[in-house]
């Protein structure tokens, strides 16, 4: 029986990390969608590279500094451990690589392809992993001190900080550090408009992460036996709020309307398993009301060029989420309880600060070193054809 049921939280928590691998053909069509179409193929490119460099990041060095766990002993080792310490990895991979996948869209269209490699592998590898040991594995004896002084340990069920909050906020000073693209803030203050390349792209992105997304909370259990439909009505209502706020508030815009049950999605995932469905709902109308607002003063007041908006989506809505989890969780608001809001708010400014920290110390090294952006002549070409010498359609079909 007990082998019986190792193999079904192997195969479990396996078709979780299947569905979360998916979430980056998501991460990679919102991005080509959103950016001009002289940047698709480098978006695609991007997305593919970064996993297969967060994957060698996350197996060498990130896994051991969150968890203490290695892989370097023998196969036949690795084969005792009967799959699941190892299908683990791979769930818990799919989330790291996250990251750099956020980051991705709000450095679009102007950013060195090498540099963005190393900083994966430097994020990836250190800085993600330190916040993650302290949230999801008791490092340092922090959650046992917000425990002892608050009455309950920090609680992110799927991520909202961990890993939505660190990725917008890891974004943040790289999109600072290499500055607008050309043409988009003029000197009058005028600014130009650089529309979406193609909406259904960028729709097909929305709809494929808001799918994986059903992978990326319910299987955050990680044990059949943990599987709460409660986080599935959740994660359900959240997407719906923040749809409906984006709509509204948008104005009908497709581009806020797509992004806005992802915007439900993240402010979620850290209390999915302790809200009351209604509680979901408000949480998603509130995610999307943010997203929208703030794009906007980003964009347009502050003259933050975040390409695809990651810092509001993620960085934004991920910390409302640490937060609600404390209010809507506790039993007052209709949530199962057994959190402070204390422990959620020190936590939550805790992963921005190492997540400002650590993205400045990334990028600004790197930016020191080899140069962050491409020339002015390359981005005016294109990423496509400066950096990959092609793109993603032919100007005209050959003759012959």
């Amino acid at each position: 029986m007990e082998n019986t049921h190792t193999s079904h939280d192997v195969l479990f928590i396996l078709l979780g990390a299947i569905m979360v691998l998916a979430m980056h053909a998501g991460f990679a069509f919102l991005e080509v969608g959103t950016v001009r179409k002289k940047n698709q193929v480098n978006a695609l490119v991007k997305i593919l590279t970064d996993f297969a460099v967060s994957t060698i990041a996350y197996f060498f060095v990130g896994y051991g500094i969150a968890y203490g766990v290695h892989f370097f002993t023998g196969a036949d080792t690795l084969l005792a451990r009967n799959g699941y310490d190892l299908t683990k990895f791979f769930f818990l991979l799919t989330f790291a690589a996250a990251i750099p996948a956020i980051i991705s869209g709000g450095i679009a269209e102007r950013a060195r392809f090498h540099p963005q490699l190393a900083a994966t592998f430097l994020i990836v590898g250190f800085v993600y992993p330190f916040f993650e040991g302290i949230a999801w594995n008791q490092a340092l004896g922090v959650q046992a001190w917000l425990k002892a002084t608050f009455g309950a340990e920090f609680h992110d069920f799927a991520g909202s900080v961990v890993v939505h909050a660190m990725g917008g906020w890891i974004a943040l000073p790289a999109v600072l550090l290499l500055g607008a693209r050309h043409g988009r803030y003029s000197k009058s203050g005028a600014i130009a408009a650089h529309p979406p390349s193609s909406i259904p792209f960028l729709a097909l992105g929305a709809w494929i992460l808001t799918v994986g997304w059903f992978g990326f909370n319910v299987m955050s259990a990680q044990t059949l036996q943990n599987i709460s439909g409660l986080v599935a009505l959740n994660s359900l209502m959240a997407m719906v709020g923040g749809t409906l706020a984006a709509l509204v508030l948008g104005k009908n815009d497709p581009g806020f309307v797509h992004n806005g049950p992802l915007a439900g999605l993240v402010a979620v995932c850290a209390g999915s398993d302790l809200m009351h469905p209604l509680g979901a709902l408000v949480v998603g109308l509130v995610a999307g009301a943010l997203f929208v607002q703030l794009f906007t003063l980003a964009q347009n007041r502050w003259k933050i060029d975040d390409v695809l908006g990651v810092w509001p989506l993620h960085g934004l809505c991920g910390a409302w989420g640490g937060i609600a989890a404390g209010l809507f969780g506790s039993q007052a608001l209709g949530g199962v309880g057994g959190v402070s809001l204390a422990s959620q708010l020190v936590m939550t400014l805790l992963a921005i600060g190492i997540a400002l920290t650590g993205g400045g110390a990334v990028y600004g090294m790197l930016k020191l070193a080899v140069g962050l952006r491409l020339s002015q002549e390359e981005e005016y070409e294109g990423a496509d054809l400066s950096i990959h010498r092609i793109t993603a359609t032919p100007e005209r079909e050959p003759n012959w």
